[in-house]
């Protein structure tokens, strides 16, 4: 029998609505519940110990919801937290972005020299370099903290000049030997236009299409797929634990003019 529970995803804001679009493309019958936890974003300049523990309790927050399944739609957390999450709520299958992020990465680059552009969290932590190299021990990895890409999608600012120059200053120095870029963060796509136009004919990767690839192996392995018939609706239920209608219009950017505010609720970790 086909599971028809939902599947929880979260995120310290609205940039885990890119992996949600993908995962809405990739497994058609499912539904979701989508956390953006904005009341304590953003997670890329916490410790790990916070971030794992804001992690736990946007999991627990989703358990509420009767999830099938967690998605961590968020870099910084999926860097540190997956283990945590995943033995707080075994045996609910859980995945993070990273995994499929670096897999992606070494099968788009020819030379093995990887630029990752994530938060402080990220890239002080090198769980990418890790993923990568264990994936092609040949790998050459850079990462570059880029912080102000978080505000910038945070602001709704995804073209322009000031983006423009924020991205200058961040990857002017970037080395021209280097032939693939992950966008670590799931706020990144957005800034998609400019990124390309600083990084020339370098391949880039986002981790979206690659997580809803893996997630959909991942239930199917579980037997939890929910193939074939109408899901339940709504198709996704949106919830935020501050500012719902500044989430609605910031993340219109990320999903579409479909996400206005009274599709967001407002929730809290008391419960």
């Amino acid at each position: 029998m086909a599971d028809r529970r939902p599947i929880g995803v979260f995120d310290s804001g609205v940039g885990g609505l890119t992996v949600l679009a993908a995962l809405l493309a990739r497994l058609p019958d499912e539904c979701f519940v989508y956390l953006g936890d904005t009341a304590r974003l953003p997670y890329g300049a916490k410790t790990p110990a916070t971030v794992e523990r804001y992690s736990l309790q946007c999991a627990a927050l989703l358990r509420r919801y009767d999830v099938k399944a967690i998605a961590i739609a968020c870099n910084t957390a999926a860097s540190v937290a997956v283990p945590a999450v995943t033995q707080a709520h075994a045996p609910l299958p859980v995945l993070g972005v990273l995994e499929p992020g670096a897999a992606a990465a070494v099968a788009a680059s020819a030379s093995g020299r990887i630029a990752v552009l994530a938060t402080e969290a990220t890239i002080a932590g090198g769980a990418y370099e890790r993923a990568i190299r264990a994936l092609d021990p040949r790998a050459t990895v850079t990462g570059l903290a880029c912080p102000l890409f978080v505000a910038l999608a945070e602001e709704g600012l995804t073209s322009g000049p000031i983006v423009d120059a924020v991205v200058r200053h961040y990857l002017e120095g970037l080395d021209p030997l280097i032939d693939t870029v992950v966008l670590g963060c799931t706020h990144f796509p957005v800034l998609a236009p400019a990124l390309r136009a600083a990084l020339g004919r370098r391949a880039i990767v986002d981790s979206a299409a690659t997580t809803a690839a893996a997630l959909a192996g991942l239930l199917s392995r579980h037997g939890a797929l929910a193939e074939g018939g109408e899901p339940p609706a709504p198709r996704v239920r949106f919830l935020a634990t501050d500012g719902v209608a500044r989430f609605a219009r910031v993340g219109r950017a990320f999903f579409g003019d479909a996400l206005t505010d009274d599709r967001v609720e407002l929730v809290d970790f008391a419960g």
